[in-house]
């Protein structure tokens, strides 16, 4: 077995167990933290992920970022000025590009329930324009079943690295990796 199924046979097991209705929303927050170098093979085989949670029971909804601020850059009115003088872009990120992130998030965990699993992928495109963590803390009361946040990175204790190359952040989240199977270690 390769190491994207690794990950998603512990995906799956995770799954299986219950997740507590009563407890704190990081407890029905889990990220999967993988190799950034898999990022193309996890996507290519990303049905696996989805085949886990349906055998565990589970609704499954995917919502890819990917592609969000190439579409919101693409829809401003002054983006080619802002390709000039990029520095201006700033605080339009902070205020418009964040809640859009935050309403699609929203939007895909509304009318979930307790047996919903909704995978976040793409999160390393948001990579120098949002902070997952301020993103994830925002929308994690949100959260009815499973937000499954696929995270290129690494994770130290409970310390958050994307794609290794950022301070890290600090997130008492559900954490699978190909060497743990979901605790808050």
């Amino acid at each position: 077995m390769g190491r994207v199924e690794d990950l998603a046979e512990r995906f799956g097991r995770h799954l299986s167990v219950p997740i507590s209705a009563t407890g704190v929303a990081a407890e029905r927050v889990l990220v999967v933290v993988y190799d950034k170098e898999l990022e193309r093979m996890l996507r290519a085989r990303f049905d696996e992920f989805e085949i886990k949670a349906t055998s565990a029971g589970r609704t499954f909804k995917r919502v890819d970022c990917t592609a969000l601020f190439a579409d919101w850059m693409a829809g401003l009115d002054y983006r080619d000025a802002y390709f000039e003088e990029p520095e201006h872009l700033g605080a339009k990120i902070e205020g418009e590009f964040k809640k859009l992130v935050i309403e699609k998030l929203r939007m895909a965990l509304k009318g979930t329930d307790a047996r919903t699993v909704v995978a976040v992928t793409g999160t390393a495109s948001l990579y120098g324009f949002v902070r997952l963590s301020e993103i994830i803390r925002e929308i994690d009361g949100d959260v009815r079943g499973c937000l499954a946040v696929f995270f290129p990175g690494t994770k130290d204790n409970n310390n958050y690295r994307l794609l290794d190359a950022r301070d890290g952040w600090n997130y008492l989240a559900h954490c699978i990796t190909l060497h743990s199977d979901g605790g808050h270690s």
